[in-house]
């Protein structure tokens, strides 16, 4: 039988660690394609859908960016039969390069203004082109550095692979921050956001002449001399109760949790930065990119320990303490990012007086109805101004109000304040309506001499904590949960799952919750409740792994 690296439990060597950096740079790389939208959404939401309204615009954008996570599980399960099927390394070539691809094409892709309609399409087809690869690029790198790695450094060794997500992201946060400083605001808006997309180019080249050098999987090598590969690793993984029982444990048990917890963590928390508190897209950037520098490295530090202690021990424990700690570290970024927010809604509260059922949740994906009752009216005038609010019945068919503090403005029916017909009577509620916002103290955008940058950063830093805690152990307890035969396959489909539906959707289902209630704390409830399930459900049902031979 031929020696791995798993057999001999000693440290790996020169090669072998070559095996990690090489998996680790190419995966980074892929993930830097796929995130450059998520950091780009609000840019790429004023070019590709400029026929809709602010809003529908911003949360379009975030669809747009979700198509990418929906379509992962369908890139698990064709990549992961193929990885099973022929090998590791083949397979997450194939998955570079049309990430590649996609991304090019999305820097060069004419806007909503010139090409009309057709392309918010094909922007959405390459979404979906790159979530298909993403689909089968991490269950190949996290099995093909794990069947290397020596028994009992399984949580150090991947935890290498999970760390890319966040270089990925980090790399797009400064390339984009780079590119916008050298050419300006104007210009970056205008043309210059399609460079970090161009320079993907570079990147794919890189990725794939790193990945040529690489040899298949020690474990998956000896399996296959052995004649004991999968004929069928769909059947197999998903077609056999005890193995897709054990498939859906490990999505609502393990990373449907780890899911929501990372992407509040270093998406939402992002966009909460821009959108609800109004701090500048550069300086949310600066302080995002801080954070991350700041938590990164204990991804290897959590996937190290999970070596000594479980892994079921450090991911659960992620996901409890996000969901206990989120309302008041949200609430923190308000008190120290934009005070005026904060003092503003305590002292001058605004509420929406209006008849329930005149209330519309205002979005239009095709920009074609018009929400033109007074309730209406009101919320689309504060949602655009990014003003917090509660929601108070009033009688059936009377015309809304907006109280600000003691102050009480009427809406009015029959127009939207961005319609062509605007009237006159709307003219006077956003004139009344804005004059008494500024006066109780709401302010238009943060002001950066009342922003306490290093208490951002602190909470920040604590989000992006949780995520390396969620996130560090969790390939090597996907890796060792599911037999090697099937292993690509059976860990991908619920990690992409978990992380392309729950995790990929908390920004847009986040705003969309905060969109329909006012409260810009209403959106945490989606990652709270997930993370919660997820606890509960890995407690009971899920095993600790860390000790298992993974070479059956």
């Amino acid at each position: 039988m031929a020696t791995t690296a798993s057999d001999t439990g000693k440290t790996l060597d020169v090669s072998h660690k070559r095996v990690v950096l090489a998996s680790s740079l190419g995966t980074v790389f892929e993930w830097y394609d796929f995130y450059l939208y998520g950091s780009l959404a609000i840019l790429i939401g004023k070019h590709f859908f400029s026929g809709l309204n602010e809003t529908s615009q911003f949360i379009f954008a975030l669809l747009a960016f979700a198509a990418g996570f929906a379509v992962r599980p369908f890139g698990a399960i064709v990549f992961g039969r193929i990885g099973d099927l022929i090998g590791r390394k083949y397979t997450f070539l194939i998955t570079i390069i049309i990430m590649g691809v996609s991304t090019f094409l999305v820097g060069v892709l004419p806007g909503y203004d010139s090409i009309g309609m057709i392309a918010p399409v094909i922007l959405i087809a390459l979404r979906m082109l790159q979530g298909l690869a993403l689909g089968g690029e991490y269950g190949g790198a996290a099995t093909y550095v794990a069947e290397h790695a020596p028994q009992g450094k399984r949580g150090l060794y991947t935890s290498f692979i999970q760390i890319t997500a966040t270089f990925g992201l980090f790399l797009s946060l400064l390339v984009i921050l780079g590119t916008r400083l050298g050419l300006g605001d104007a210009r970056f808006d205008s043309w210059g956001w399609r460079i970090p997309f161009l320079i993907s180019s570079l990147l794919v080249v890189v990725s794939v002449y790193i990945r040529m050098q690489l040899q298949e999987s020690p474990v998956f090598q000896q399996m296959k001399a052995e004649g004991k590969t999968s004929k069928a690793p769909l059947t197999e993984a998903f077609g056999q109760w005890k193995n897709l029982k054990l498939v859906i444990l490990a999505l609502l048990g393990a990373t449907a949790g780890q899911a929501v917890v990372w992407y509040t963590g270093q998406f939402y928390a992002m966009y909460f930065l821009t959108q609800s508190l109004k701090i500048d897209s550069t300086t949310a950037i600066l302080l995002t990119a801080c954070a991350l520098a700041l938590g990164t490295p204990c991804f290897v530090l959590f996937g190290w320990l999970s070596d000594k202690i479980g892994r079921k021990t450090i991911v659960l424990a992620g996901c409890l303490l996000a969901a206990m700690t989120y309302f008041p570290i949200f609430k923190g970024l308000t008190h120290f990012g934009n005070p005026a927010i904060e003092q503003a809604a305590l002292s001058a509260p605004v509420t929406v007086i209006a008849d329930p059922a005149a209330c519309n949740f205002q979005f239009d994906p095709v920009g074609k109805t018009k929400f033109t009752s007074s309730c209406d009216v009101a919320k689309s005038f504060l949602a655009k101004k990014g003003i917090p609010y509660a929601n108070q019945a009033a009688a059936v068919g009377s015309v809304a109000q907006v109280k600000i503090g003691a102050a009480i403005i009427d809406s009015f029916e029959g127009a939207t304040l961005d319609s062509p017909a605007f009237a006159a009577q709307g003219k006077a509620f956003g004139a009344k309506t804005g004059a008494a916002l500024t006066a109780a103290g709401y302010p238009e955008k943060a002001d950066p001499a009342r922003s306490n940058y290093p208490m951002l950063i602190l909470l920040l830093t604590i989000l992006v904590l949780y995520v390396t805690m969620v996130y560090g152990p969790i390939a090597a307890w996907l890796v060792e949960m599911f037999p090697t035969r099937i292993r690509y396959t059976s860990m991908s489909l619920p990690y992409h799952i978990g992380n392309g539906w729950f995790g990929g959707f908390v920004p847009t289902i986040g705003f969309m919750l905060v969109a329909w209630k006012g409260d810009i704390y209403y959106g945490l409830w989606y990652p709270i409740i997930v993370a919660v399930a997820g606890f509960f459900i890995g407690l009971f049902f899920l095993r600790e792994t860390k000790d298992v031979d993974i070479r059956g």
